[in-house]
């Protein structure tokens, strides 16, 4: 066993002010980690580290070392603090690595890790690019992330393993006063887990070592109203199924083998190929079919039969109600969960691309629902949303419109183009609903909108943000194709975004498809008298 380690008697640990021990030890200081975890000394006492850890309830709190144990006391309101001696490093001092072992009033004994002596998981640069609106790959910085450390404890006592296996969990935040991770490793109380906010960024970050794959978990927010709330992660990979709200850890696991199919991919012009389109929604294609992996087996068969060079799938991205059919999304990097995981669907991916077929998979960037669980109001504020009550909610649907305007939520959504398109090799992306976004009275009466700056009615905003994330896409994807849903006479819908257009490359005609189905719903001996409705959307094609 190792032995007490020992401190000269004069020594004094960092001071903290009352006011702010208070607020850390009921979870709301905006960075606990100035004051948690090791904080070396000063002058002559700069061998010597202050060490102060969270243990509500506890009995008694041991820091273990290389060097030894030292009890802590107990300072403040389950703040425990103990001085231990520093570790020698290449410029002077540094804090040692050490464990936690906490003892409670019923004898139980937990030795664990400590959150608050790891370094930010996110970069500067990434945080610049977010703030900036130009980071294009945004889902490998902010959510949660399971990382690897190398453990230089590995053989100290209770602890097992060369590695320290966590999760780094970073949200947008940027009006909430506190934010705190959440879930069944702390009894779904986050007063030991608060997390840091991070400059002026808005973003808030936690290393939570222990937590991996499969662990459920939210986000407890102080916000601008001062109210606790509870909301899923914003850049979440996997939720629980419906109704149930809860955002689940994941750490994909899958190997792609569809090399052939994506260099071909690269090297093609899929807008002047043949094109034949089988539309499916997943969950309801066939009622035998329980996941992805089953829906693999049984649709691309199917598909082969008949001919179709691509599948479409309705909104696979996780929404709440299943009656939407996927229209109205929560989790916009998250597969809907309803048919498993995202490993699960790359397979049902992979193995269309094995048969030569392409996936196109239906995206909602126009809005989203009010779920309280979710993204609307997320820190107090219209975040997300626009907050111009005449554009941040759809009459139609009961749902809010994306501001697009705010470069951080152009960016979640242009990040999230490319997310479907290079993680899930998706290979086409058939924008959803994109008139509602184009015009300002779209479904407004008058006094129910505002004209634009130049007095018109087109939402600039918007506008600039379908040009940005088509011409993102294409630049990131060689070989995609980005197809907008679009019935209006808009001009420049494909025309390339240097010529002013908005940079589609297809537009899915949905006019002539309804009218061809009533051209085809009149007798035979009338259709003489409607040719019009064949020929009728061709006229401004």
């Amino acid at each position: 066993m190792a032995t007490e380690s020992k401190i000269n008697e004069d020594v004094v640990a960092v001071p903290v002010p009352q006011g702010t021990l208070d607020a850390v030890s009921n979870g709301t200081f905006y960075n606990p980690h100035e004051v948690l975890g090791g904080h070396l000394g000063s002058g002559k006492h700069a061998d010597v580290v202050t060490i102060r850890v969270l243990r509500p309830l506890a009995k008694s709190v041991t820091i273990i070392t290389e060097q030894g144990q030292t009890l802590a006391i107990h300072e403040y309101n389950g703040v425990f603090m103990a001085l231990v001696p520093a570790a020698a490093a290449e410029e002077g001092y540094g804090v040692p690595d050490y464990r936690i072992r906490t003892e409670y009033e019923d004898g139980s004994v937990v030795v664990s890790d400590d959150p608050y002596r790891y370094l930010p998981t996110i970069g500067e640069m990434d945080m610049y690019l977010f703030g900036e609106g130009r980071h294009e790959r945004l889902w490998k910085a902010l959510g949660a992330h399971v990382l690897r450390y190398d453990d230089p404890m590995g053989s100290s006592e209770g602890v097992d393993g060369e590695q320290v296996v966590g999760t780094a969990f970073t949200v947008w935040a940027p009006n909430a006063h506190a934010v705190r991770v959440v879930g069944d490793f702390n009894g779904w109380n986050g007063r030991t887990h608060a997390m840091r906010e991070l400059g002026s960024s808005g973003i808030w970050e936690l290393f939570i070592p222990g937590i991996e794959a499969g662990e459920i978990y939210k986000y407890e927010i102080l916000n601008a109203n001062n109210e606790w709330t509870m909301k899923a992660d914003p850049m979440e990979r996997s939720h629980e199924i419906p109704p149930r709200t809860g955002s689940i850890v994941v750490e994909s696991t899958h190997e792609w083998d569809d090399a052939d199919w994506m260099a071909e991919r690269a090297a093609s012009d899929p807008h002047n190929g043949p094109v034949s389109i089988y539309e499916v929604n997943a969950s309801s294609w066939r009622k035998d079919v329980n996941d992805y992996r089953e829906l693999a087996d049984k649709l691309v068969p199917y598909v082969q039969k008949e001919g179709f060079t691509h599948v479409e799938f309705m909104p696979l991205a996780e929404h709440p109600f299943a009656g939407s059919w996927g229209y109205q999304v929560t989790g916009y990097y998250a597969i809907d969960s309803r048919l498993g995981g995202p490993d699960d669907f790359k397979y049902l991916v992979e193995k269309l691309h094995e048969a030569g077929i392409g996936v196109i998979m239906d995206w909602v960037p126009a809005h989203f629902p009010k779920d309280a669980f979710a993204l609307g109001r997320f820190d107090g504020t219209p975040l997300y949303e626009d907050p111009d009550p005449t554009r941040g909610e759809h009459p139609d649907w009961g749902t809010y419109v994306f501001n697009f305007g705010r470069r951080e939520v152009r960016n979640f959504l242009v990040a999230n183009a490319c997310f479907w398109l290079d993680e899930f090799h998706i290979d086409a992306l058939r924008v959803d609903a994109v008139s509602s976004m184009l015009y300002l009275d779209y479904s407004r009466e008058a006094g129910q909108w505002h004209p634009n700056i130049y007095g018109g009615r087109e939402n600039l905003e918007a506008i600039d943000f379908l040009k940005e994330a088509n011409a993102t896409a294409y630049k990131n994807n060689p070989g995609i194709m980005m197809i907008a849903e679009e019935s209006t006479a808009y001009p420049g819908i494909t025309a390339p975004t240097d010529a002013g257009g908005l940079g589609f490359g297809l537009k899915w005609n949905m006019g002539w498809m309804h009218d061809t189905l009533q051209y085809l719903h009149e007798e035979p001996i009338n259709r003489k008298w409607h040719h019009n409705e064949i020929t009728f959307s061709m006229v401004y094609a």
